[in-house]
């Protein structure tokens, strides 16, 4: 232990840092940072440098050179002269490892005088040069200039201003005026102190400008705080010496929130309540994040605030609160970020040329504005939640909205102190002022907070620092009564979001599924693994909850945290924030394990108050060395007052031989293994092979997690975006298979292949996240942004150079079919991109080019045409070398190709993502009506009409031609379409029609559906119905047109019943009572399935009652089964059976014979139904009323009474053989036990099929 403290740092602080003009080198212009050569000299950024740092490197944090010198002055070095303000300015920043683990530097900027006659005179003759081009310029007609010049130049207060005036307005001449540079020191320190940083900083900046010098030689206090002062150990406080006061800092205890000092009171002041929640929801679901500010701090301090807030949740990708002017290129990150971008202060929002929108959230600080990305969910109890976080915030004296007052003035001081606005006295934020300012006059919002607030019993008028209780320890606390404040503040109002997600995911840990197999083997398939039973998780939650958790349960950040759950077993092992956090939990549990209660969206506020803070703070636990004099040369150490010195480097480059610290009570804990612990808990970091093994579970296309801060050579560049386009093809990868899996998951239990871990996100969700990985792809390497929408901006571009090169592409369809071509259906729509993004136009919905990319990408998705319409566009080389940079993802063509693969495998599932979302958009419609070809409908005289009905809306009676016997409508879109209705009015000569099927597609989705009948129509014919109720299915599009579409989600599986009746289409096959019993089976098994499905994925249950192959179908078979062959040229229906059996109850209810009272009430209900059917005005025929009959005794679970009741009725052994089914007690009592497994639901009818009867 020679070198301070252990080997790895259990310092305050690992480096110190100088930053400024290297004379040596001189001025160098920063092309880099952006800047505009028109502006003045003044205004121009040049190359700073690190000019000392303090010691040479530590073995734990290896000193970063490029990182420190763009992050300590990220702009570059700044001129001033004296005329100009020159307060001294405090930022924070961090740097970012490739492995995650964090370090933070705490930087004070200030000016000092230029003393280098070689730079004052480099000024002299840029000053010369520019005033020659802007004379030039003046005197020439006005081009548009750049407006990043920081102050208005002449020509904007003047119209033609002379060159004297111009010159002294805006120059600097050696001989009058005085050159002033910036300078930076700097605390590179492993742990977030910034208050207490600031303090050190202040101080010895205030050493060197004070007229009375230090006490002691600036070395003595450096190298107190490198090397004598300690990190303070868990859940205590330290209090060390700076320049000219004591600094206090304390650390959390392993049971508290993690360590932040940041002040949450600038960012509800800067933003308001609402809009920090809205951030917050955006930075939950990992959408982009570009804050933008002219103040660093600020910055600095909104970013930690939204991701301390997240507790216990960690934000996974890029995170660079800071981004240096020459890293601007890193905006086209296709991934998540967390960014913050320095504004000049001129610049409003419009001027900024950002490349990718579509899924963005910006948030301008200074402004008090934030946009955000369409479609964004709302938090849970939002309202309540914005409610409770506004009164912490009023009983602190703050106002719940942004407030222009606190940071107007704070941008005029332009020094900008993240402190200030506590100390403010102006501000109305005193502790003590009370309430009933002009704010509550002024501000509804928090008049009417005010008056629920005193309902709650609390008065206002007198508010004094939160809990009155510490005026008496006031003389006791050690550090000043605004950090207090902003200690105690910060505390409430993080409690009160870690209470959110306390009460949101109390039960979680139920729903963590647990690997069967070792930990090797479920690393290496850990993008297949599902560690959490999502949709469990999501049916216990309220509905209001849902669109957000839904998102929220596919993040990154969200796995992560259920991979550490999964990876630490016992308490010993877990991270620090999952160990905090499963406390609450427990805690909750206990709670609710009194009052068990079904999840609610019942709000329940914070309780937790943690006072542990003031404890610390009111006594301190340890106490550091003093800085006291160092070894040093006489001479050493004395500098020019107002210049910060060149500090010695001998006697900073090594700490004490023997330390005293741990000679005189280090605690065990600050050696190796708090290095280690005190990284888990703040740092988030873990022992090495967990973090390994999380680095590599999570490694899921954020491979990039933070852009490398170093020299910018074009080949760096090119690395880095060769990084992005494989992460964004590993998440295009990743993307559809997990889609595929949740559609074919289900489709494969459903064809009995066992069961499937089934997730339950809502599809919604996955297409959304889809949506936004496209146009993360199409803004990626974009030349020039046009609108919102990169992916929309190339639509439309392609379709504005295909329409100058022909009108519309020839069809891909075959030929309109001819009327005496009846029996084949419709041609399918042919295949257009330029069509389908006209369809989106039209719609008059949508109002934003990202809705229109969504809406297009949906409509394609649901056509099977997404890859190949992205083909075609893309294949247009010429548009796409235009629009995109080389290194462009939609230029590697490997990748692209990849790329549209994947999204092929989309055609094997069926997705109705357009029609379910537009429910309100009109849609054209096209139905033909197909009559059979043996017999000729061409005598047919009768007006037929139709009405179609879907799972949205039915259509009403239309009239169709009888010449043509097809119609196109327009109407409100109808969902997927269920039954038609048709019939006619039996007019004319000849009204006897016998129709083969209807046909109806949907025009703009191009869905094709048919309706198959293969009966008569008409008076006398087949069983006299001038209506039938036809049930369809949708037609897939192969060259095949009779062959129906099976996926699993539409209809029940294709089961035996299949094949026995393909046996012999033409005639009526003959089955045996297996097949029946087997046919009835699977007709109630798919009516079973469907009730177990998700409400949101249920099929058409008219298709399982009515359809091919369901229950009516399944049924009819009982009946007809040895039902005795009628005489000559008379058929005899089933109907004819039920009305003489309805004749015969009747009848038997009059004469009193002896029976049961169930029996009667059987019987009373039989006959009922069977009279109102009979007396509907409808002209269905028998087997209609059958239909109807057997409909609605599944709706009233009466079907097995009636089945018992007609087995024992004397007129079944009349018309039924002695080998009739129904004949046999052991059969039907089968038959009763299936059909009564139908009792458990809740069948509700669609409209159409009992339309008439009033039961």
């Amino acid at each position: 232990m020679s070198t301070g403290f252990s080997s790895s740092s259990c310092r305050f602080a690992d480096y110190f840092v100088t930053c400024g003009l290297d004379t040596e080198s001189g001025l160098e212009p920063d092309e880099l940072s952006g800047e505009n050569f028109e502006q003045s000299p003044l205004r121009r950024t040049f190359k700073s440098k690190v000019l000392a740092h303090y010691p040479e490197n530590v073995e734990w944090n290896s000193f970063d050179q490029d990182a420190v010198g763009m992050l300590c002055m990220p702009k570059g070095l700044s001129f001033r002269t004296q005329t100009d303000i020159r307060k001294p300015q405090f930022h924070s920043f961090i740097i970012t490892r490739e492995d995650g683990s964090r370090t933070y530097g705490f930087a004070l900027t200030f000016f000092e005088e230029v003393t280098s006659k070689q730079i004052c005179s480099a000024m002299q003759t840029l000053y010369h040069m520019h005033n020659a081009e802007q004379y030039d310029i003046l005197h020439t007609p006005p081009t548009p200039r750049s407006p990043e010049d920081t102050r208005p130049t002449p020509q904007q207060l003047h119209a033609a201003p002379s060159l004297s005036r111009l010159q002294r307005f805006n120059s600097y001449d050696i001989s009058r005026d005085t050159l002033y540079v910036s300078k930076c020191i700097c605390l590179i320190t492993p742990m977030a102190f910034a208050q207490a940083c600031r303090r050190v900083l202040e101080q010895l900046h205030q050493a060197v400008t004070s007229p009375q010098p230090p006490p002691l030689p600036l070395e003595s206090y450096v190298y107190n705080v490198l090397y004598e002062v300690p990190l303070p150990p868990v859940g205590r406080s330290l209090k060390f010496s700076g320049v000219y006061g004591p600094v206090v800092c304390q650390r959390p205890s392993t049971a508290e929130l993690p360590l932040f000092d940041f002040p949450l009171q600038e960012v509800f002041e800067l933003l308001g309540v609402e809009n920090v929640l809205q951030l917050f929801t955006c930075a939950l679901l990992e959408i982009q994040i570009l804050l933008y500010s002219q103040h660093y701090q600020r910055l600095m301090t909104v970013a930690e605030s939204i991701t301390a807030l997240m507790f216990p949740f960690q934000w996974q990708h890029v995170y660079v609160p800071i981004l240096p002017a020459s890293l601007l290129h890193f905006l086209d990150a296709p991934v998540p970020y967390l960014m913050g971008l320095h504004s000049n202060g001129q610049d409003d929002r419009t001027k900024l040329e950002l490349p990718q929108e579509a899924n963005l959230c910006f948030v301008d600080i200074d402004n008090h504005f934030i946009e955000l990305p369409e479609d964004l969910p709302q938090f849970p109890n939002k309202l309540e939640f914005i409610q409770e976080i506004s009164e912490v915030l009023l009983a602190f004296g703050i106002s719940s909205e942004a407030n222009p007052q606190c940071s107007e003035g704070q941008a005029k001081r332009r020094g900008f102190r993240s402190g200030d606005m506590a100390s403010d006295k102006r501000n109305g934020n005193l502790a003590g002022s009370p309430l009933n300012s002009y704010l509550l006059r002024e501000n509804q919002t928090i008049a009417r907070l005010q008056a629920l607030v005193k309902r709650t019993g609390v008065s206002l008028e007198k508010v004094n620092l939160p809990p009155s209780n510490h005026t008496n320890k006031d003389s006791k606390v050690q550090c000043d009564e605004e950090e207090m404040k902003m200690h105690q503040l910060n505390i409430r109002v993080r409690e009160v979001f870690a209470n959110r997600f306390t009460q949101m995911f109390s039960d979680y840990e139920v729903f963590v599924i647990q690997p069967s197999q070792d930990k090797d083997s479920w690393f290496s398939n850990r993008d297949q693994m599902q560690n959490f039973d999502k949709a469990s998780f999501l049916s216990d939650q309220p509905e209001p909850y849902l669109p957000f958790l839904s998102r929220f349960l596919e993040t990154q950040m969200f796995a992560s945290f259920i991979d550490s759950k999964i990876l630490c077993h016992d308490d010993e092992d877990k991270e620090h924030t999952l160990r905090v956090f499963d406390s609450r939990v427990d805690k909750i549990r206990m709670l609710n394990v009194r009052t068990p209660t079904l999840r609610t969206s019942m709000y329940q506020k914070c309780t937790n108050i943690d006072e542990a803070i003031e404890m610390r703070l009111c006594k301190i636990d340890h106490t550091a060395l003093h800085p006291h004099l160092l070894d040093m040369k006489i001479g050493q150490g004395r500098y020019e007052p107002g210049f910060f010195p060149r500090l010695q480097s001998d006697v900073l480059s090594t700490g004490p031989t023997s330390n005293k610290w741990a000679k005189r009570s280090a605690p065990a804990q600050w050696r190796r293994k708090d290095r280690q612990k005190q990284h888990a808990e703040h740092l988030y970091l873990d022992n090495d092979q967990r973090e390994k093994y999380i680095q590599e579970a999570r490694n899921l296309g954020t491979t990039l997690r933070q852009p490398k801060l170093s020299n910018l050579s074009p080949s760096v560049i090119a690395q880095t975006n060769w990084k992005f386009v494989e992460g964004l093809l590993k998440e295009c990868r990743n993307k559809t298979k997990r889609m595929l899996v949740e559609k074919m998951g289900r489709e494969a239990v459903e064809l009995g292949h066992g069961e499937v871990s089934i997730t339950g996100v809502e599809e919604n969700t996955l297409i959304a996240s889809l949506c936004d990985l496209l146009e993360r792809i199409w803004s990626h390497g974009l030349q020039v942004k046009q609108g919102k929408s990169a992916l929309w901006s190339h639509l439309l571009h392609y379709q504005e150079s295909k329409e100058k090169r022909d009108a519309t592409p020839a069809g891909l369809g075959p030929p309109e079919r001819r009327k005496s071509d009846a029996g084949c259906a419709m041609p399918p729509l042919k295949v257009s991109l330029i069509q389908d993004m006209r369809h989106i136009q039209n719609i008059s919905e949508i109002k934003t080019d990202v809705g229109k990319a969504r809406a297009w990408v949906r409509l394609s998705m649901e056509k099977k045409l997404l890859s190949r319409h992205l083909k075609q566009l893309l294949s247009d080389h010429e548009l796409t070398k235009k629009l995109y940079k080389r290194y462009a993802f939609l230029r590697c063509d490997d990748e692209k190709e990849q790329f549209l693969y994947h999204l092929l495998s989309f055609n094997a599932v069926d997705y109705f993502c357009f029609t379910n979302v537009f429910t309100t958009i009109m849609i054209p419609y096209h139905l033909v009506i197909i009559p059979s070809k043996k017999l000729g409908g061409s005598m047919f005289t009768a007006n037929p009409w139709v009405c179609v009905s879907g799972e949205l809306a039915e259509t009403g009676v239309l009239q169709v031609p009888k010449n043509t016997l097809e119609i196109t409508f327009e109407c409100q879109n109808l969902g997927k379409l269920t039954t038609v209705q048709m019939g006619h009015d039996n007019s004319g000569l000849y009204a006897k029609w016998l129709v083969e099927c209807v046909m109806v597609r949907n025009g703009i989705t191009g869905h094709t559906y048919k309706f198959p009948c293969g009966r008569w129509l008409g008076k006398g014919v087949d069983d006299g119905s001038l209506e039938r109720i036809l049930v369809g299915e949708l037609v897939t599009n192969m060259e095949n047109e009779d062959r129906m579409c099976r996926t699993p989600p539409m209809q029940q599986s294709p089961g035996m019943m299949r094949r026995f009746v393909t046996i012999s289409p033409n005639s009526k096959p003959k089955l045996n009572t297996g097949q029946i019993q087997e046919g009835v089976g699977e007709a109630i098994n798919g009516i079973v399935k469907h009730f177990h499905k998700p409400e949101k994925e249920r099929g058409s249950l008219t298709l399982l009652l009515c359809g091919e192959y369901g229950l009516v179908w399944a049924l009819e078979q009982v009946f007809q089964h040895g039902f005795k062959s009628p005489r000559l040229f008379k058929n005899v229906f089933i109907w004819d059976f039920l009305e003489k059996a309805q004749v015969y109850f009747e009848s038997t209810e009059q004469s009193q014979i002896t029976q049961d009272e169930n029996w009667h009430m059987r019987v009373r209900h039989f006959c009922h139904f069977m009279r109102a059917i009979n007396s509907t005005t409808r002209n269905i025929g028998k087997d209609g009323k059958f239909q109807m009959l057997v409909c609605l005794g599944a709706r009233d679970h009466l079907l097995h009474h009636w089945i018992a009741l007609l087995a024992e009725c004397p007129i079944t052994a009349q018309m039924y053989e002695d080998m009739a089914l129904l004949k046999d007690h052991s059969l039907v009592n089968s038959l009763i036990r299936v059909l009564q497994t139908l009792q458990e639901f809740n069948i509700t009818l669609e409209a159409s099929l009992v339309k008439g009867i009033g039961i």
